[in-house]
């Protein structure tokens, strides 16, 4: 792993069909991540996500379903974490009627590793039971 990426992986109770839409539809991605979602999940199209206030801003390249998915990712008006400024690929892959998820966020500045580590955790934590069928519930990191 270079030391400006992120890299973590998830097995989840669903196949990668069932998981994708998780990743790529606004209204279920917010079952998982985010108050609120405009996604438009093309290549060339936008990806913005409010997550506890903050504002993620990017762009999808890659959409191949259900096993590929890459897009920018940053925060708009954060001069460290630019909106759009890092990348992340999520790769799907069946495992039986599982999929193993793995994500690579890649090109984060040195001190936003740590954070986004403990940030990927919880709420991929949250989508293994969203994506399985599962309620993970209010987010407590929402909680004032």
């Amino acid at each position: 792993m270079s030391e400006d990426t992120f890299t973590t992986s998830v097995r989840i109770a669903a196949p990668p069909a069932e998981v994708f839409p998780y990743l790529t539809d606004s209204k279920l991605v917010v079952r998982w991540m985010g108050d609120w979602a405009d996604l438009v999940a093309e290549p060339g199209g936008t990806l913005a996500l409010d997550i506890n206030g903050i504002p993620v801003r990017g762009e999808y390249l890659v959409v191949d379903p259900p096993h590929r998915l890459v897009f920018t990712w940053g925060a708009a008006g954060n001069d460290l974490l630019a909106a759009g400024s890092t990348t992340v690929e999520i790769l799907l892959r069946a495992d039986g009627g599982d999929t193993l998820l793995e994500l690579i966020h890649r090109d984060l500045p040195p001190e936003e590793l740590p954070r986004h580590g403990v940030g990927w955790g919880h709420f991929l934590g949250r989508l293994v039971v969203a994506a399985s069928g599962g309620d993970p519930g209010r987010d407590p990191w929402a909680d004032p």
